[in-house]
């Protein structure tokens, strides 16, 4: 890419543009927080507001690169490799700091160790690390995922499973026994005994679920409106994790609309949103989400110009949204992924991206957007042309409201032409109306105007009142407002 196109990109999730070298405190942040997510890149010698290529120094380059480089080494731990590079652009040099994504992490600052040093990446931002994300750094370390740690507060045959046992009869035509919950990795075998996984207890109906897991659920809501306040309805779906996507994705569809179009002479239904999409949008939700993080659970949010899908838990550094057809897959549950697959949840690894790109072609006034509020994924589907359609149908309102109105003064309203209903119209709000406002309010000549009058007349909806100049027209029953 670029330098011109790399000015053009929002500060995020992975690049930061600073004019100056920053000072060591911030600079340490930034490298770590890099490391300890997808990498990311820094460049010294732009300005952030307003944007533009401020340069630095072609002198002091060889003094900034071995600055960055002794600080980064003596500063952060475990050592971190920048790559640092010098871009050209019209006589002005900019310092690249390219910084990969670890394999050895948490990633800290020395001096203030581990608990205190540690900061990930959230949005253009370097956040301080919380515990569970500093427990899920050492994971990923170990190749190690949340859903398979064990539970030792109940040995597996004590586990409430009847709910997952009927699904996956009913999904697979097999039951499950010992065999298989150790086969998929749901149960730890511990000096003679069974426990179960997290993701076991996911999948339960035991009390343990809602104990260990009680924000381990989907908050459903509709909103009038296009901003969060008044609510239509609301729905949470507190079932083992399972069960969650089909739930969710009825609950959207309860609220978004299906019209009908016609191709020949073949009727073809089409919803509102691309419902293929929003459905893996919730199932990606779901298998994607991060359940260690305590205090916060699925949103889907209906509001009347998109519908958003939130997911504790940052997008996995390995999958970039921008690149949909790219057939990426990466897996945070490594546990939960196959039972959803053998399930039929997910239907195929890698493709759940490549089927959201795919119908979003055939909706074209629909927007896919997508952010990270916090520790936390958004998938928004934006309708683009809200406003026009809102003005659409306030022009039908408003259609509907002068029907009413006419009615009560004209039985037979269709055969009015526009030009006398606009009239009728002004006269209900206005009272009396003259010729030279007639012609104004139709914008046309005096003669027109004296016709459409004079058919008012003759249909006796008006009355003509005053002679010469002084001539006015009021309705012939007297009902304008007051």
């Amino acid at each position: 890419m670029t330098i011109v196109k790399i000015i053009q990109q929002p500060e995020g999730r992975r690049i930061e543009f600073k004019k100056i070298i920053p000072t060591q405190s911030d600079l340490n942040k930034t490298i770590v927080a890099f490391a300890n997510d997808a990498g990311g890149e820094l460049f010294i010698g732009i300005q952030d507001n307003p944007r533009e290529i401020t340069g630095v120094n072609e002198e002091d380059l060889l003094n900034v690169e071995e600055q960055l480089s002794n600080g980064i080494h003596d500063n952060c731990a475990p050592v971190i490799h920048p790559e640092i590079s010098f871009i050209k652009h019209k006589g002005l040099h900019v310092v690249r700091v390219k910084i990969y994504k670890g394999s050895d992490a948490p990633y800290h600052i020395k001096s203030k160790g581990i608990d205190k040093g540690t900061y990930i990446r959230v949005g253009s931002s370097n956040r301080l690390a919380s515990e569970d994300i500093i427990a899920e750094l050492k994971r990923q370390k170990s190749n190690i995922s949340f859903d398979t740690l064990p539970d030792y507060n109940k040995e597996v045959d004590q586990i409430d499973l009847h709910t997952f046992k009927k699904q996956f009869k009913e999904k697979t035509n097999e039951s499950i026994n010992s065999v298989v919950l150790n086969k998929f990795g749901l149960i730890s075998n511990n000096q003679g005994k069974k426990y179960p996984t997290q993701a076991l207890i996911l999948l339960s109906d035991d009390e343990l679920r809602l104990r260990i897991f009680p924000y381990g659920k989907v908050e459903c809501a509709r909103f009038k409106g296009t901003v969060p306040g008044n609510f239509i309805d609301q729905k949470t779906i507190d079932i083992p994790v399972s069960l969650q996507a089909e739930q969710a994705y009825q609950f959207i569809l309860r609220h978004i609309s299906q019209g009908s179009e016609y191709e020949g002479v073949y009727r073809k239904d089409r919803w509102e949103y691309p419902i293929i999409a929003l459905r893996e949008a919730i199932r990606n939700a779901i298998i994607h989400r991060d359940y260690s993080l305590k205090g916060k659970d699925i949103k889907i949010a209906i509001f009347d110009d998109k519908i958003e899908i939130t997911s504790p838990g940052k997008l996995l550094p390995t999958v970039d949204f921008n690149e949909m057809e790219a057939g990426q897959s990466d897996i945070r549950n490594k546990t939960l992924a196959p039972v959803f697959k053998k399930l039929g949840i997910i239907e195929q690894w890698g493709n759940g991206l490549q089927l959201i790109a795919d119908e979003l072609k055939a909706y074209p006034e629909i927007e896919l957007k997508w952010n990270e509020p916090g520790i936390a994924f958004r998938v928004s589907f934006i309708k683009t042309d809200y406003e026009q359609l809102r003005a659409i149908a306030g022009e039908k309102q408003k259609d509907t409201d002068d029907y009413g109105r006419l009615r009560m003064i004209a039985d037979d309203y269709e055969r009015l032409t526009l030009e006398e209903q606009k009239i009728l119209l002004y006269l209900l709000d206005k009272n009396k109306i003259t010729r030279k406002e007639a012609a104004e309010l139709l914008n046309i000549g005096k003669s027109k105007t004296f016709e459409i009058l004079t058919s008012l007349l003759a249909q006796k909806y008006v009355s003509r009142e005053g002679k010469g100049r002084s001539t006015f027209y009021t309705l012939k029953n007297g009902s304008g407002d007051e």
